[in-house]
């Protein structure tokens, strides 16, 4: 007797497993709803789906952002260079060289962060840090400031926040160019509005900048409009109900044609993209780049400045106050952000794409309590 052993048996076992998990998981959380209803347990089903699925979504994130600016170029060379060729030429050498050099930084430090790994700490403790804690997810030992990605279902290095846009936590090792991308990013958002917006108000609110001024007052009886919302006179009652009668010649202006004899309208169109696209990023990245500073001026992250505002009150209480061992003052805590350390400049560190690591291993981190025996140099660590 043949026995047939079905190759794929074991994998349907798994996935029989799994799902029939999930269902157990779903009957449980339907029954806390209708027991204990919280917002904890309205919100646990999104939580679910973040942790689980969020890594399916970042390639269609960095898609997005790619397509984007892009887009934001193409329309900026298509409509907003001859423009300013047209206008001034000297002026358009220059708004070249900042508009590309903001474009430079933009796409190297979002490159970078996606590309970056944030840093993780070793499987195995060897004595060359400390060990605060070991993970109850991925059962290793954790450093400080390392903190377990749920998402990418490991322990990152100094971990700020897990980033959709780049598909790639925010750690130790890509940090900076994190930020520097939504800074370099706010300030060419502004500089497009502030050099486009007079483009924008000629196309989009004088309605392509032709304007009609009246010479003299206009006669005749009736009136109707023509294709530029002006009026014009007409002699004859019925002109424009005849099909045999053409409608009466005049020389008022007309919205743009192009060479072919299509309306431009694409034209406006991309200018309203390129606007809305542009103000929504100013708003929504200048946000989060300001509050990323403040963060930074304190010298922690954003898992760090929660637990600390936590240990804050909690110290309030019986009369103590809290310190961030991490903060060492406004501008060191820059410095040692961007890297400003042996010997590295503003100018050629953070004006200028720099591969530049970060100082340390992201395993051991100074504290104010031994800055003492580093005060007097500038190398750390």
């Amino acid at each position: 007797m043949t026995r047939f052993k079905w190759r794929y048996s074991s994998e349907l076992k798994k996935l029989f497993t799994r799902y029939r998990a999930r269902w157990s998981y779903a009957k449980i959380w339907f029954r806390r709803l209708i027991t204990e209803f919280d917002s904890d347990t309205c919100l646990e089903p999104m939580f679910w789906f973040v942790d689980n699925y969020t890594h399916l979504l970042g390639p269609f994130f960095i898609f997005a952002v790619s397509g984007l600016t892009i887009a934001v170029v193409v329309i900026a060379y298509w409509i907003g260079l001859p423009f300013w060729w047209e206008k001034s030429p000297k002026a358009t050498v220059f708004l070249l060289i900042i508009g590309n050099w903001l474009l430079l930084n933009v796409i190297f430090h979002y490159v970078m962060g996606v590309i970056t790994p944030p840093g993780e700490p070793p499987q195995i403790s060897d004595g060359s840090f400390e060990v605060r804690k070991i993970c109850k997810k991925c059962h290793l030992p954790k450093a400080p400031r390392t903190h377990h990605c749920s998402i990418c279902k490991k322990c990152v290095l100094k971990m700020d926040h897990h980033c959709p846009w780049l598909n790639n936590c925010v750690g130790f090792f890509n940090h900076r160019y994190f930020f520097l991308y939504m800074a370099y990013t706010t300030l060419g958002c502004l500089f497009l509005i502030i050099f486009g917006f007079e483009l924008g108000y000629k196309h989009i609110w004088l309605d392509h900048g032709d304007s009609w001024i009246e010479s003299e007052p206009l006669e005749g009886q009736p009136v109707k409009f023509n294709l530029s919302g002006h009026i014009i006179p007409v002699t004859h009652a019925h002109e424009y109900d005849d099909d045999l009668l053409l409608p009466a010649k005049h020389a008022l202006p007309t919205p743009p044609t192009s060479d072919d004899g299509t309306y431009t309208m694409g034209r406006r169109r991309a200018i309203i993209f390129m606007a809305t696209t542009n103000v929504t990023a100013v708003l929504a990245l200048g946000a989060l780049t300001i509050w990323h500073a403040k963060l930074i001026t304190h010298g922690e992250t954003s898992i760090e400045a929660l637990i600390n505002q936590e240990e804050t009150e909690r110290l309030l209480k019986e009369n103590k106050i809290y310190v961030n061992p991490y903060n060492f003052g406004a501008r060191k805590n820059w410095k040692l952000f961007l890297g400003l350390v042996r010997g590295r400049t503003f100018w050629r560190s953070v004006l200028l794409p720099s591969w530049h690591k970060p100082e340390g291993n992201g395993l051991t981190f100074h504290t104010v309590h031994d800055e003492r025996v580093y005060l007097s140099t500038d190398e750390w660590p």
